[in-house]
């Protein structure tokens, strides 16, 4: 009596290890460079929308004569747009 050899565990394993072979030649590891590269971009994405907010609502404040209530509500618009910004990045990497 034989066995199926497609029905065999070690069978199992071996196609699987041959798929994630040929998996991680076709996408590669992203290099350590390219790691610290995503995270600056993700940090300007978030860090320019806040200053933009910062100053331009510091501007509007000396000019309207409003104290800090522009300042911080665009500080926390650019907050909200900078974060929104990075998580739409990252899903589309």
């Amino acid at each position: 009596m034989s066995e199926d050899p497609e029905k065999h565990p070690l069978g199992d394993t071996a196609r699987q290890a041959a798929r994630r072979s040929r998996q991680l030649e076709d996408d590669p590891e992203p290099s350590l460079g390219r790691r610290f590269g995503q995270i600056g971009v993700l940090g300007w994405m978030i860090v320019v929308p806040v200053m933009f907010g910062v100053l331009g609502g510091g501007w509007l404040d000396r000019i309207l004569g409003t104290g800090i209530t522009l300042t911080a509500a665009l500080t926390v618009a650019g907050a909200a747009l900078g974060l929104w910004l990075a998580f739409r990045w990252m899903h589309d990497q």
